[in-house]
């Protein structure tokens, strides 16, 4: 079968283009960004990339048109085409779903936070645990070194994302996937562009619960009012709660931040033993070595799998360093990931200085939705560094709780240089963004290692 991808440079969308490809299918696309390093990841493939959506690409003829999210009418002249002459087209979720999930045991991850971590966390430990399952994670697990893979064994992992599937298709993306392992890691209001209200996210929490088989399993983080809501609403499957009493929990050692023994109920399992941070990623653990434990994995062994967990990129990520400060990148971009970001890093670096540097990219934040949320969710860091180029709204209002300590730059340069000039030996430059930031992080560490900024710098601070 051939098929041709639009929207192909997504990180959904390029999932299924690469396990399209892996399944012996001729994959084409195209997108209106078709450049590294998706387009690289996908020619390497073999996959042939077209820029823009003009319709020339219709002499290609694929047996399909598979159409990406981004698509929308009136804007890709290819799409009115496909709809002009009555060519047949679907969404990715449906074509992956009916291709690829409906021969698979399929451990799906849902939630506001951690799908990426815990998706990366559950296929790795089966890997590990040589159940050889193929995946799909909207980010790059660094066990593995891409994004998605597709094999011959009965396993699959999916990030289970509840954003809409298609311009036709306003259902949320994991409805399609028909899990038999479900974890749902949390619930907060997200997506303020499709989504009117946290009650419309739920019913559509709802109907991916109604999905999972009786001889299934739904794994729900306990006391989230939202997930409880979700399940009162009707769930005819078994259910395990993680991080509640009774149920699945993690116990952290004292003065350790990266060790933890696991609890269900009163049956000590083992202990954690890994380089990760916070009590987001303790959660993340328990709900991955639950959905192993169902799909067979004696959680020992899932236990000791994580020792081996290498987390995912811009997780928390290093980029560099110079003059003694430490550059990162992770993707939190919602106020309580923020939050636990940056408590995940404080509890590594103790009274070191953390500059947390934001950017407000997400749909959501651009529109403002959370900005009141915004000043406690960075609260934990010594100097905040806010990026407010394209916001309509008053960034600097909105931070004005956090006093002097926070700056807003509507100018990437600005802010770079900004802070450079405030760094000294021993920060810790936190960068946030679910974008790329303008390529911030090698910017600024170019400006740090400037031979004639570096002795300015050590001279201020000496």
């Amino acid at each position: 079968m051939h098929i041709h991808i639009l929207g192909i440079c997504g990180t959904f969308m390029g999932g299924v283009a690469a396990i399209a490809q892996q399944a012996g299918h001729t994959v084409t696309g195209c997108d209106n960004h078709v450049y590294p390093p998706m387009s690289t990841q996908l020619e390497s493939l073999g996959i042939r990339l077209t820029q823009g959506y003009g319709t020339e690409q219709l002499d290609l003829a694929p047996d399909i048109w598979v159409v990406g999210n981004v698509v929308a009418r009136g804007r890709q002249p290819l799409m009115e085409a496909i709809l002009d002459r009555g060519l047949p087209y679907t969404s990715g979720p449906q074509w992956l779903a009916e291709q690829v999930l409906r021969h698979k045991w399929v451990l799906a991850v849902a939630g506001t936070h951690g799908k990426t971590t815990t998706a990366s966390m559950l296929a790795w430990i089966l890997e590990d645990c040589g159940l050889d399952p193929g995946y799909l994670i909207g980010g790059v697990p660094l066990n593995f070194g891409v994004s998605a893979r597709l094999t011959g064994a009965s396993f699959f992992v999916i990030e289970a994302d509840e954003y809409d599937t298609a311009f036709f298709d306003k259902r949320s993306k994991f409805v399609h996937y028909r899990p038999r392992t479900l974890v749902m890691n949390n619930l907060e209001y997200d997506h303020a562009d499709i989504f009117p209200d946290l009650a419309a996210i739920e019913t559509q929490f709802h109907h991916l619960v109604r999905t999972v088989p009786g001889n299934g399993l739904v794994i729900s983080q306990g006391g989230d009012a939202s997930l409880e809501r979700v399940l009162e609403r009707g769930c005819w499957t078994p259910v395990e709660r993680f991080d509640l009493a009774g149920g699945w929990r993690a116990e952290p050692l004292a003065g350790s931040a990266s060790r933890f023994d696991v609890w269900l109920g009163d049956a000590a399992l083992g202990r954690v033993e890994w380089d990760l941070l916070g009590e987001h990623n303790r959660r993340n653990a328990l709900a991955a070595i639950a959905a192993a434990r169902h799909a067979g994995v004696p959680p020992r062994d899932a236990i000791a799998a994580l020792a081996r967990f290498q987390n995912v990129k811009r997780r928390m990520e290093v980029r560099g360093g110079a003059h003694g400060i430490t550059i990162y990148d992770d993707f939190a971009h919602h106020p309580t990931a923020i939050a636990s970001t940056i408590a995940g890093l404080r509890a590594q670096v103790g009274a070191q200085r953390i500059l947390a540097v934001l950017e407000l990219r997400s749909n959501t934040m651009k529109l403002g939705v959370m900005k009141a949320q915004l000043p406690a969710s960075l609260a934990g860091a010594d100097r905040v560094y806010c990026y407010s180029g394209g916001i309509a709204w008053d960034v600097a209002a909105a931070l004005a709780p956090l006093g002097d300590k926070a700056g807003t730059y509507a100018d990437l340069s600005a802010l770079v240089e900004a802070i450079a000039r405030e760094g000294r030996a021993g920060d810790h430059v936190l960068i946030m963004s679910n974008g790329g930031f303008g390529d911030i992080h090698a910017k600024l560490l170019t400006r740090l290692r400037d031979p004639a900024a570096g002795p300015a710098r050590a001279r201020r601070h000496a």
